[in-house]
Parts: C-alpha cells; sequence; structure tokens
C-alpha cells in the first residue's frame, strides 16, 4: 500500500524516445483494452490503493474524464487479468494540453496490492509506450509524487527523466519540494539514479 503520509508535490518526468523492449507480462496474466462498462474494474483498483474515498467517487471520476472519448479509450485504456479473469491492473496512454499543443501523457498506473511485485506495473507500462511509440506520439510526459517513489524508479527504467522546470497540463512543476522529499525516503544508490536522470 501506498505510504500517503509522505509529503504530496507534483513531479514532472518525461521520455523524448521510447525504447522498443519486449512486453514481459507473466504468462500467468492477459491483457484487455477497455470496452464500456470495465471503469467498474478501473474503480475498484483505484479505491483498493486508495486514490478515492469509494468505489463510486473513482467511477464517476473515470467516467467524466474519460468516457467522452469512447472510441480512443477501447484504443488506449489497458487492463491486465489474472487467469480467473479478475483485473489486476490499468495503465492509460492518454493526451494533455501543453499549452495550446497536446501531448502524450501516461495516466493512473496502478496495480492491485495482491499482485504487486510480479512485474505488472512494468507490463503495463510496455504496453502503454506501445501504444505511444506506434502513433508517433512523443515525447511522453507522466505527472507523480513522491509516494509514488516505486513508480517513479519503474519509469526511469523506462527511459523518463525527471524535469526540473518542464511541466504540463495544469500542473505547477515543485521539483525541488519533491527531490528534498525523495532524499529523506530512498537510499543513497536510488537518489544517485534520480540524479542521473535528471534534466
Amino acid at each position: 500500500m501506498i505510504d500517503r503520509s509522505i509529503p504530496y508535490y507534483n513531479l514532472i518526468l518525461k521520455c523524448n524516445e521510447i525504447c522498443t523492449t519486449p512486453v514481459s507480462l507473466s504468462e500467468v496474466y492477459s491483457f484487455k483494452m477497455y470496452d464500456v462498462g470495465d471503469e467498474k474494474y478501473w474503480a475498484k483498483l483505484e479505491y483498493e490503493i486508495g486514490d478515492f474515498l469509494s468505489v463510486e467517487e473513482a467511477e464517476m471520476y473515470f467516467k467524466t474524464n474519460y468516457c467522452n472519448q469512447i472510441d480512443e479509450l477501447k484504443k488506449r485504456c489497458v487492463f491486465v487479468a489474472d487467469t480467473y479473469g479478475d483485473v489486476v491492473g490499468s495503465c492509460i496512454a492518454w493526451n494533455d494540453l501543453k499549452g495550446n499543443d497536446t501531448v502524450a501523457s501516461l495516466h493512473w498506473l496502478v496495480v492491485s496490492p495482491k499482485h504487486q511485485g510480479k512485474h505488472i506495473g512494468l507490463a503495463l507500462c510496455q504496453k502503454v509506450m506501445n501504444i505511444f511509440r506506434e502513433r508517433g506520439e512523443t515525447p511522453v510526459y507522466i505527472h507523480t509524487q513522491p509516494w509514488s517513489y516505486k513508480a517513479i524508479l519503474l519509469y526511469i527504467k523506462l527511459g523518463f527523466k525527471i524535469q526540473q522546470t518542464d511541466t504540463f497540463s495544469h500542473y505547477e512543476n515543485q521539483y525541488e519540494q519533491a527531490i528534498k522529499t525523495l532524499e529523506n525516503i530512498l537510499t543513497e544508490k536510488q537518489i544517485l539514479i534520480l540524479n542521473q536522470n535528471t534534466e
């Protein structure tokens, strides 16, 4: 479970060149793309990790922010299901505004706590990045925060760089505060990795 006692600051990452790595999903799991009604699975996952106060709130958020573009959603929202058909993870290859332009942005990487540590998050990110690559959508942005430090380290492995000043959508880049917070959480080796992947 995410430690939400860690202070929240906006941290922006950007990937200028998408690596063409094969998707590494265990054979006991499978991908499925969004279909009408699947918002209930997304809402359950997001509630389970504490991103929303209720499943209903999460489902309403999804419907409000994504379901007005159903055709795109079916091509961009990825789920992972286990052998029983239960949805255990999700990620969305979406777009946001940057000024007057549209930029690619990775949204809402989530994996059920019961299935974490099985490289599902990595596989979801790889799948989403392949969607962007096939569409020629680069660079790719991510908005995240210090309590998602495990995901930040994963994003860096996929070629993302922490941005000191760049941003997108409505986010204020709070690089200095976020990095100081991470310095109190991560090991010296992990901080070195962050510093080597900052621009």
